[in-house]
């Protein structure tokens, strides 16, 4: 399998490579590169690999190593009911409570709304590999462990006695393969046991002289959930996992494939489960899985699928390709991804090349740890690359086409009882996981979730009409693998908040904005932006004053204190519930426009339904009420900011259009203040970036990157692990990905027809910079270079069709007319100082 002399890999062109700035200082960009100088001692210290399906966390010991493993279908459970026949008449009474004013009792009557928990994510196992005695004493000075995101891949090297020994783990979407090579610098050197472990129940043994199989379920049934954090449920699984009267959970394989140097060493089989090597130069390790889920209206126990005959299909199919052709594969699948955006930042032009890594140690050892926890005092720029880019990294390594959509944790858990059950939470985690995919330049790997959304939908009309006696389509607070679409259980801060898919649907519609992809748009984010807003039409009430109003209604996870004084958190029309209706009402009439559908009779009760909408409203102290009433706000540093939604992730506040609201909106952030979990931080980071004000957009930055401790992480409100991973705490991988759409909002903010530059840019902090590769509303790249704080260059093309573009930048507005094939370059002054023509083999290159 080990091939024999060099070879070169010639990779595509991507959306980075079609223009060339004139600021040179910026062209010495540092690695991508998360770097250290110690095996992991805690499973945040490891290093993940993924594919969208398979993952993996390399943990990088020496004496004794574990590559702990997942696959994105091994949940838990088994299709469910998610309706519930009594809830008409529950609504019934909370409504008529609500109407009251009685908002604790509506609150309390709420409760006979609630369902069952989801299901639980699971671990799939664990590689384990050790090593003989040796490797115990190894040369600490020698070990180095990298994530290399520009590759994919991660690389642990260290000496003993002389030898260096190198491990390379990387796991290819296109073989569907996690491929681990250990090589050993001198010959006959290697040696070591290989075997494979899972918490769930399983078996394994070896097949042959050089496989191992691992064959197990998950359960088919999960125990109600013990325990809240932070008010929020977390999940337990009974330790009875599989007893009889369980239903039959998901079935899973993985088997490992074993190859040694040839004429090199030996492999023996230990206990029937074991592979024991001996004196090789080098071994490459395959590891394959599959399971029994078929989608999630099939039950495990009534699926077709053959998780062991999957996982051989796939190792009999790659087998005999080389590791360099795997690992080309690999590479040229990965860096067509992600390649397509560059970003370069400095603290001043003049130190561009100088200014990255900050109080490096002399000999250049420097962990990413060290980075992080000194970034307070050095605000190392390049420190902000390396974190915006790993947002890119892990949702191309979490969600690709045909995989599950990413979760609370991508695809990376090593607990049967993970924090929150690793659940998509849909009034944000969810959402945020995607946030990135379309300005980033990354919207095949959105398809996962427009997959979801489908998925819900079937579900969520059955509880819409049950439930709710409505037509459409609706989803709650909490998902699984198999579409639940019914409230949470338990309190309905958490558990009732039907506005989970209509939030969803928003990303449809922006899908279309940024690709302008029209056949998208009419076969298969229509028909869902159609029901949504069928849904939403049945769900508004005409209730006071005349508006349009929901009934019931909640701001996620948030309590107020009604006028009698009791807490509550059920009343009518949050501002939220509000915003999101509004953006799916506009959504579905301009989609409607484009696909010729704007007399249809559901478009026009949208439009009837519009002005009659509850307004957004201002409290007596200046902020933006979260509630249709002025409540008193028991915790005013709560970490959600859901009455803000209309500025960001939303459109219906803008600063051009709307300034009250965005002088309100300031003081809502400031009061909200700092503190909160990394989603928070990175939906504040948005949000002062939409305010365009950099300064606090900044602060919100820096506020991230807090390094926590694993062993005291209760001590901690938000920050980031060694390994970069975002905690809330614990880890929860929506503000990897809110920082990188954060970011980028600070650099670039779009709408179909406006284009504002570097809109939130900390001229002091990231005086000089480039982005290459960015999207925006229209179909259209953006490329900026600045220098000292101030623009110096624009270029922008389309691909595949004209359009008109109003270019912002301080205080300048110009009018272009970008014509697809086309780069054009602007200078500070808005200018166009060249137009370069792209050939059509550069244009199919890219898509």
């Amino acid at each position: 399998m080990e091939d024999q002399g060099d070879w070169v890999l010639v990779r595509r062109p991507t959306d980075a490579d079609f223009w060339s700035p004139n600021l040179k200082e910026m062209d010495n960009s540092q690695p991508l590169k998360l770097r250290f100088f110690e095996p992991a001692k805690h499973w945040t210290d490891a290093l993940p690999i993924g594919n969208g399906r398979l993952g993996a966390m390399v943990w990088g010991g020496v004496a004794s190593e574990t590559l702990q493993l997942n696959d994105d279908t091994l949940w838990t459970g088994v299709p469910g009911n998610y309706t519930n026949p009594n809830a008409p008449q529950a609504l019934s009474q909370v409504r008529e409570l609500v109407d009251k004013g009685q908002y604790a009792e509506a609150t309390q009557e709420a409760f006979k709304l609630s369902d069952s928990p989801s299901d639980v994510y699971q671990p799939l196992g664990d590689v384990k590999l050790e090593f003989d005695d040796s490797h115990a004493t190894y040369d600490v000075e020698t070990y180095q462990r990298e994530l290399d995101l520009d590759t994919a891949t991660v690389k642990v090297k260290y000496v003993v006695n002389n030898v260096e020994f190198t491990r390379e783990h990387f796991s290819s979407y296109p073989n569907q393969v996690i491929v681990t090579k250990i090589s050993a610098s001198k010959a006959g050197s290697l040696s070591f046991t290989v075997f494979l472990d899972s918490k769930l129940h399983h078996h394994s043994y070896v097949s042959g002289k050089n496989q191992i199989i691992l064959e197990g379920s998950c359960p088919g049934k999960r125990v109600p959930p013990r325990a809240n954090i932070n008010g929020n449920p977390e999940g337990r699984i009974s330790p009875e996992a599989n007893v009889n009267d369980d239903p039959k959970g998901i079935q899973f394989s993985a088997i490992l494939d074993l190859q040694i140097s040839d004429g090199m060493g030996t492999i023996h089989v230990l206990n029937d489960r074991k592979l024991k090597i001996e004196g090789t130069n080098w071994a490459i390790l395959l590891l394959v899985a599959a399971s029994s889920y078929d989608g999630p209206f099939t039950k495990p126990s009534d699926s077709k699928k053959d998780p062991n005959l999957e996982a051989l299909n796939t190792l009999t199919s790659i087998r005999n390709i080389s590791y360099s052709d795997l690992y080309s594969h690999h590479l040229d699948d990965y860096q067509n991804l992600f390649h397509r955006v560059t970003l370069q930042l400095s603290k001043s032009s003049r130190n561009a090349k100088g200014n990255a890594f900050c109080g490096m140690k002399n000999d250049g050892r420097i962990s990413t740890a060290e980075r992080v926890k000194s970034f307070q005092t050095d605000e190392d720029p390049s420190l902000v690359e390396l974190q915006f880019q790993y947002g890119r990294y892990l949702l191309i390594s979490s969600s690709r086409p045909g995989t599950q959509a990413s979760n609370l944790q991508g695809i990376w858990n090593k607990d049967i009882e993970p924090a929150w059950d690793c659940a998509p939470h849909l009034n944000i985690n969810l959402q945020m996981n995607y946030w990135p995919s379309l300005s980033c330049n990354l919207s095949e790997c959105q398809e996962p979730l427009f997959d979801y959304i489908s998925s819900l939908s079937v579900n969520g009309s059955k509880t819409a009409r049950i439930n709710y006696e409505t037509s459409g389509w609706v989803v709650h607070q909490v998902s699984d693998i198999w579409a639940k679409t019914s409230p949470d259980r338990g309190d309905p801060v958490w558990a009732f908040w039907p506005m989970g898919g209509a939030w969803l649907c928003t990303h449809l519609w922006e899908h279309y904005t940024f690709t302008m992809d029209k056949g998208f748009l009419e076969h298969k984010a229509y028909p869902l932006l159609e029901g949504c807003a069928s849904f939403l039409l049945d769900w508004l009430i005409e209730g006071r004053e005349g508006y349009l109003e929901t009934n019931p209604s909640t701001s996620p996870e948030h309590r107020f204190i009604a006028p009698d004084g009791k807490p509550a958190s059920v009343s009518y029309s949050s501002t939220m519930d509000m915003a999101i209706i509004r953006e799916i009402f506009s959504a579905v009439i301009s989609a409607a426009e484009v696909l010729d559908k704007s007399q249809d009779d559901l478009i026009s009760k949208v439009r009837s339904a519009q002005p009659k909408l509850y307004p957004t409203k201002i409290a007596r102290d200046g902020s933006i009420m979260e509630w249709a009433e002025d409540f008193i706000d028991p915790e005013v540093n709560h970490r959600h900011l859901s009455h803000l939604f209309g500025l960001f992730p939303g459109h219906t506040i803008t600063v051009e259009k709307t300034p009250d609201l965005c002088k309100a909106a300031d003081y809502t952030l400031y009061k909200r203040g700092e503190k909160g979990p990394g989603w928070s931080t990175a939906w504040k980071i948005a949000l002062w970036a939409r305010l365009r004000n950099s300064e606090h957009a900044y602060q919100m930055v820096k506020h991230l990157f807090d390094l926590v401790d694993p062993d005291h992480e209760s001590n901690f409100e938000g920050g980031l692990y060694s390994n970069l991973f975002t905690a809330h705490p614990p880890f929860q991988i929506d503000a990897n990905f809110g920082f990188t759409a954060a970011v980028a909002e600070m650099l670039v903010q779009s709408t179909q027809k406006d284009l504002y530059l570097l809109p939130a840019l900390p001229r002091e902090k990231w005086a000089s910079g480039c982005v290459r590769g960015l999207k925006a509303r229209g179909g259209v790249t953006v490329n900026i270079c600045w220098k000292e704080g101030e623009l110096h260059e624009v270029g922008i093309w389309s691909k595949n069709q004209n359009c008109y573009k109003r270019l912002h930048y301080n205080g300048t507005v110009v009018t272009a007319n970008i014509s697809s094939g086309k780069v054009y370059t602007f200078n500070r002054m808005l200018k166009c100082v060249r137009t370069n023509i792209l050939s059509k083999a550069d244009l199919s290159s890219v898509w």
